[in-house]
């Protein structure tokens, strides 16, 4: 296997455990294609930290790359043919780019490859044939973008091997929501491409233009471990539970004569509030309006903090954060839901746990279904992840740090 160990401990901070994955990927890859691979690729997960439901309406967010990735084996062809096999899926994707044009829109891994092939070449990339085995370490269903990480790690294999590695990340973004948007029917932004795509802790700006500012924050001296705990919660199609969210913004913004949020101001909203109750006919729509001017807000001074290292002031905006989504934002429940409320619950409890173990905890992405985020103390992680197991279950908690490196040629 030809990686480095210094390399992989760019990445992943060590070398032995993620240079046996790779060793068994390469393994597959050899079985199952017959030839040797030439290269490797990495895309990661990704959290938010600052800015839940923001980026819709132009607003403003600090994400982070995870140690959790997709990770590929990959050999070019001749053949201007895509073969992709993917651990635990028994069906290999194939697409030729010869007859690109004829893939449909739908569900699966297929169309959103489609897709991204589809998104790239509009923007004036090259594409190529390759053979690619890929395994995922991201949990899906979890909040930390199990389909931006595949998304981004098909744009860097065709960045890498086709185009000369542009690393043009906003380019990347754009085709994986192309093709949630267009192959999927996923109304779906940038933020979670663009926090796999970068890497380490980015601050975002969805106003008039998409923009992102690499963050200098020092992760391991920051002196807290990150955990994920899922429930799952609801099964239930909440699709326009989520929609609602971006939907009764941008009609608090209209009614101040915006198209998004990021057009108009908190004092314009105040000034017409009276109005705006009576047009938008919608208060939860109010409080969600507020909840954007403040979140925009927290992300300012938390990038400040960040590059400070000010841990009490970025603990302090972490609970402000998940509060305002849990009182204004409303997304910690399904709306008439009373017997499953189980983000808002693993907050409860949490928030009990860290009176004594001094961690801070906040709603995790879309919300409604269950996903919550730890900070904890290091010393004090391991008595977290064991007492909230009690009530979730060993197998919804996942223990995590922020990466420095994103979609990436190993």
């Amino acid at each position: 296997m030809n990686i480095s160990c210094d390399r992989l401990k760019e990445i992943y901070g060590e070398s032995e455990e993620s240079g046996k994955r790779y060793e068994a990927l390469e393994k597959n890859f050899r079985e199952i294609f017959k030839k040797e691979c030439t290269a490797f690729f990495s895309s990661p997960g990704r959290t938010e930290i600052v800015g839940n439901h923001t980026d819709h309406n132009g607003g403003r967010v600090i994400a982070g790359s995870i140690s959790m990735d997709t990770i590929a084996a990959v050999a070019p062809n001749e053949d201007m043919i895509i073969n992709i096999v993917s651990e635990g899926y028994p069906d290999k994707i194939v697409i030729d780019l010869n007859r690109l044009d004829d893939e449909k829109p739908g569900n699966g891994t297929r169309p959103l490859v489609a897709g991204i092939l589809c998104g790239m070449r509009e923007q004036g990339y090259e594409l190529g044939g390759f053979d690619a085995y890929i395994s995922t370490n991201v949990i899906a269903a979890s909040g930390v973008s199990s389909s931006a990480s595949f998304e981004m790690l098909i744009c860097v294999i065709i960045d890498e091997l086709f185009n000369g590695s542009r690393k043009d990340y906003i380019s990347f973004a754009k085709a994986g929501q192309y093709s949630e948007n267009r192959f999927w029917n996923k109304k779906s932004g940038l933020m979670d491409q663009l926090a796999c795509a970068v890497g380490g802790v980015i601050k975002l700006d969805f106003g008039a233009e998409v923009r992102y500012e690499k963050i200098d924050f020092d992760m391991d001296g920051f002196g807290y471990s990150f955990v994920l705990v899922n429930s799952e919660g609801s099964h239930a199609d909440l699709s326009d539970v989520y929609s609602e969210i971006p939907e009764e913004m941008f009609a608090v913004a209209k009614s101040v004569s915006g198209e998004r949020l990021c057009d108009v101001s908190l004092d314009v909203l105040l000034k017409e509030l009276p109005k705006v109750r009576k047009e938008v006919g919608n208060d939860r729509a109010v409080l969600r309006a507020i909840h954007f001017f403040s979140e925009n807000e927290r992300v300012e001074r938390m990038s400040e903090a960040m590059k400070k290292g000010n841990t009490e002031e970025i603990l302090s905006i972490i609970t402000e954060s998940g509060n305002s989504s849990w009182k204004l934002l409303q997304n910690c429940y399904v709306p008439g839901s009373v017997n499953d409320q189980s983000v808002a619950l693993n907050i409860a409890v949490s928030e009990c746990l860290n009176n004594k173990l001094g961690g801070v905890c906040r709603v995790h992405g879309g919300g409604f279904m269950g996903v919550m985020l730890e900070a904890v103390p290091e010393e004090n992680a391991l008595e977290y992840i064991d007492t909230m197991s009690r009530y979730v279950g060993r197998d919804k908690i996942y223990p995590f740090k922020i990466r420095r490196l994103g979609a990436v040629r190993v």
